[in-house]
């Protein structure tokens, strides 16, 4: 008998040894060593998947100057649900294989079940489930008052034995709920673990990228957040989107965080109902409908995310602290960053906030993640520091230089047209993001170069 092949896998960087150590030297992490099995090429070929039918011969690959290459558009369908499209760049390509992830009941499979009854008018569909049975899936359906006529099922998690189903019902989008439930015959581990997960979706990205099927994997996060199994999963797929939410309210969150195909960091909003996800076409109107922003403390500014500008209310709360050492606590932002822009507040504004506790927030479960928001934060800071609201209908955005200069965002004038669209009339940015050819209609647009400028503005 052949001596059996195995080899060491990182579950954080996907590096490989030949034998066991406690320490990956490539990222540094403790204890995240796994053991798989190697085969030949030859012999990762399963009896199933040579009846299977569908890894036939590889052409030998040439060498190609790319200006001979021949161009070929990405043909985009829709899914249905147009703020999945937006989150997919447009809809979805051909052969593309995205990774959905998120917290256990947060919408994965919903919104992937409808997504497949609204495209399944059109194409023809296999969904396959690993973690419930076809009966559980049918019921959801069923309660969701979604149409079942063309979607067809499969209750497997051997790839083998899913690969030469879909071989022969020839589908043209597969998903496969979960990714962390499937499993080859070609190795030993268990289903879950990071050998398995990686073959298991080598195997089907291979199938998608040889038949041009596009194919939905559903992953489970840790209780850190990432997607469980090898981080090398991420790289294989072509897009990673995650699903988002706070606990206890109805929104959802879905953000690209890779994409082969179109804009990273474009956001979807949906509202979780009686019978599925919904979209939220205007996520603006939803995030300021909590209450007034005439309050000591608020200022709305306008985000972006991906393609889309969108308007948040970033409140703050400033009181005299009881400790030594008083708190800088930031939801929905950087926390060093706040205690940078504290210190330029003090520095270049002359407002000193060191003996008093610090909270800042940004409304409706937003992580805001770019430098627009410092100068909102710093005039939130301010008004509460001050218990004086802000003007009525104003935003702000622009990003506070440790010298106390004010920097332009991109898409400027952009972020203003949308805050007109919501009835704002006056917005302190930065001079370079102010129009320069005519003004936003209805607009009055204070532009400031310094941090003391604004300050005198508000």
């Amino acid at each position: 008998m052949a001596k059996r092949l195995t080899a060491y896998v990182c579950s954080e960087c996907g590096a490989e040894y030949s034998k066991w150590q406690g320490q990956c030297t490539e990222c540094g992490a403790w204890n995240v060593l796994s053991e798989i099995t190697l085969e030949s090429a030859a012999a990762t070929k399963s009896p199933a998947a040579r009846r299977s039918g569908w890894a036939g011969k590889v052409d030998a690959p040439k060498i190609m100057a790319l200006k001979d290459v021949q161009q070929t558009e990405h043909l985009r369908v829709s899914t249905g649900i147009g703020e999945f499209d937006r989150v997919l760049g447009g809809g979805l390509v051909e052969g593309a294989v995205v990774l959905v992830g998120g917290d256990p009941g947060i919408g994965k499979s919903t919104l992937l079940l409808q997504a497949v009854a609204k495209m399944a008018a059109t194409l023809p569909v296999l969904y396959i489930t690993g973690e419930e049975s076809l009966s559980q899936v049918a019921g959801r359906a069923v309660r969701l008052d979604l149409p079942l006529d063309n979607v067809n099922a499969l209750a497997e998690t051997q790839v083998e034995a899913i690969l030469q189903h879909a071989s022969a019902a020839r589908p043209k989008l597969i998903v496969a709920d979960s990714v962390q439930t499937l499993w080859t015959e070609s190795l030993t581990a268990a289903p879950g673990s990071v050998s398995q997960v990686r073959e298991s979706a080598a195997r089907l990205v291979r199938f998608a990228k040889e038949t041009g099927t596009a194919v939905f994997l559903v992953g489970h996060v840790t209780k850190e957040g990432g997607i469980a199994g090898p981080r090398v999963l991420e790289h294989m797929v072509d897009a990673v989107l995650y699903f988002e939410g706070e606990s206890g309210s109805r929104f959802r969150l879905l953000r690209a965080f890779k994409n082969r195909f179109g804009a990273v960091n474009e956001l979807g909003v949906f509202a979780m109902g009686e019978k599925g996800l919904k979209e939220v076409s205007n996520p603006s109107a939803i995030f300021l409908s909590g209450g007034s922003t005439r309050q000591p403390g608020s200022c709305v500014m306008v985000t972006r995310e991906g393609t889309r500008p969108l308007l948040v209310e970033v409140q703050a709360l400033v009181d005299a602290s009881p400790l030594s050492n008083p708190r800088r606590v930031a939801v929905g932002l950087e926390q060093n960053r706040l205690a940078m822009l504290l210190a330029v507040l003090h520095r270049h504004g002359g407002v000193l906030v060191g003996d008093q506790d610090v909270f800042v927030n940004v409304v409706g479960g937003i992580r805001v993640q770019e430098t627009a928001v410092d100068l909102p934060v710093l005039l939130a800071v301010l008004s509460s520091l001050q218990d004086r609201p802000l003007a009525e209908k104003t935003i702000a955005f622009g990003e506070v230089g440790l010298s106390g200069e004010i920097r332009p965002v991109p898409n400027g004038e952009d972020r203003l047209r949308e805050a007109a669209t919501h009835g704002f009339k006056r917005a302190i940015v930065s001079k370079a993001n102010a129009p320069k050819t005519g003004s936003v209609k209805g607009m009055e647009v204070i532009a400031v170069e310094r941090l003391s400028e604004a300050i005198d503005a508000i």
